[in-house]
């Protein structure tokens, strides 16, 4: 068994790398833990010194990082490059704002002194995704280590050469080896890194499947964890939305990166008398993508990253015909490549309606009065985010504290920001990555009075 790097727009491999022996990881596991108990003592300045050096080095091979992702998982360049960007901008804002998020904070009270810091937990073990295989990454890891841990990571399998390529980066940056080390390793060994009493916390970010997996272990082992699964967003369109505006966020929302996002629009719901003229408008838009070589600045939609990923796409999309949803546009797949695909009449209990579609299947829901909107939105497991389109925003910012959701965003889609905690509940996982309550994940909450 290996990790196998595929280009899915080729289907051609790139690389394989044999999982390492257990003495190795054991040496890993036991780098780590030494060198967290020097790395702590670093001051918070000189790790802030070095995010920023990461910044620059991420500017720096910007092109070679962005082709590591699309050659890997098959995202268009343009994308690739975005995500990169995206990464600089992370590093970029703990490294500025660490420090004040990390200070003590003092507490009157009737003792001389009291007041709570904030101590490094150790190792903390990152298993990671492929859809962003540098960002998910980065998200985690550099609050991580700015908060005086030292980090390992097992990043998917199907993207090795993106996982080494950013453990370069951190050593050309500066970063000790034992701040930040990869793993190239199975299920069974990650168990027991897991298990390790040399690792302290763990970050999953992944199917619904593994979060559960993973938290059983850590649970079994009273290990703090924090998981970010998978979703089911709604893109809410109210009657009084503006038209343009809603047909936007649907195809901006649920296509890129192949709608392979956990954040994606994954249910549209709109009004029943906007269902043709909306369809049409977003079948305009989605016939505009451009699909090709994804190393090509002209292309605009790439392939799934894998097979086994579209076929599973086109088995939910199948079923979801069979049980009456209609097929308007799309749907052909050869290979890892799945053509942008809607379908309408999408109700409660198809799986395109009920389960996570990771893709490019855009699947529009009609409702004849708003309460049954927001019923239908409302009715999922995940509880990642949802978007409400419309011009009513007052109201909107009212019905928010009415969703289980982690986001709710008003007339503009999902996204992840470094300024914003980011985070779901339910079956979406919990805990919070990103701004204040991410870096604050993986530290010791500890009070001192004098």
């Amino acid at each position: 068994m290996a990790f196998i790097s595929i280009n899915p727009h080729t289907e051609k491999e790139n690389a394989r790398f044999a999982y390492m022996s257990d003495d190795d990881l054991q040496l890993a596991l036991s780098r780590s833990w030494k060198g967290f108990k020097t790395w702590r003592k670093h001051p918070i300045k000189e790790r802030c010194r070095l995010v920023h050096r990461l910044a620059k080095e991420l500017e720096s091979n910007r092109e070679a990082y962005a082709i590591s992702i699309t050659t890997e998982m098959g995202k268009p360049i343009t994308e690739a490059r975005a995500e990169i960007d995206k990464c600089v901008l992370l590093a970029r804002y703990y490294a500025d704002n660490a420090p004040k998020q990390l200070a003590s904070k003092s507490i009157h009270t009737e003792d001389a002194a009291s007041y709570v810091q904030y101590d490094p937990l150790g190792v903390v073990f990152g298993i990671m995704p492929w859809n962003y295989p540098f960002w998910q990454v980065m998200r985690f890891a550099i609050p991580t280590l700015l908060a005086g841990n030292s980090v390992l990571v097992k990043h998917a399998p199907s993207v090795p050469l993106s996982s080494l390529a950013i453990e370069e980066a951190f050593v050309n940056s500066g970063f000790p080896d034992y701040a930040f080390q990869q793993l190239f390793i199975s299920e069974t060994q990650a168990k027991t890194v897991v298990e390790s009493k040399q690792v302290r916390a763990v970050s999953l970010t992944g199917s619904e499947k593994a979060g559960r997996a993973v938290a059983s272990i850590a649970g079994g082992a009273l290990k703090k964890c924090v998981l970010e699964l998978g979703g089911s967003n709604a893109l809410l369109v109210f009657p009084d939305a503006d038209f343009d505006t809603a047909v936007d966020l649907a195809f901006k929302g649920r296509f890129g990166n192949a709608g392979q996002s956990c954040i994606a629009a994954k249910r549209i719901i709109i009004p029943s008398e906007w269902e043709e003229q909306f369809s049409q408008a977003l079948i305009k838009k989605m016939s505009s993508l451009v699909m090709g070589d994804p190393l090509s600045d002209k292309t605009t939609h790439g392939p799934m990253a894998r097979k086994d990923l579209a076929k599973e796409l086109e088995k939910q999309m199948d079923a979801s015909e069979k049980m009456g949803a209609i097929k308007r546009y799309g749907g052909k797949r050869k290979g890892c490549r799945f053509e942008p695909t809607l379908l309408t009449n999408v109700k409660p209990g198809m799986p395109a309606f009920d389960e996570e579609t990771f893709g490019p299947l855009a699947c529009i829901t009609t409702y004849s009065d708003i309460n049954e909107g927001i019923k239908l939105a409302k009715n999922t497991r995940f509880g990642l985010g949802i978007a409400l389109v419309t011009k009513h925003v007052q109201r909107a910012r009212q019905l928010a504290k009415k969703f289980e959701d982690g986001s709710v965003f008003i007339n503009q889609w999902v996204k992840s920001d470094p300024r914003l905690p980011f985070g779901g509940q339910k079956s979406s996982g919990f805990g919070r990555e990103l701004s204040h309550e991410g870096i604050l994940e993986f530290v010791n909450v500890k009070t001192i009075r004098v």
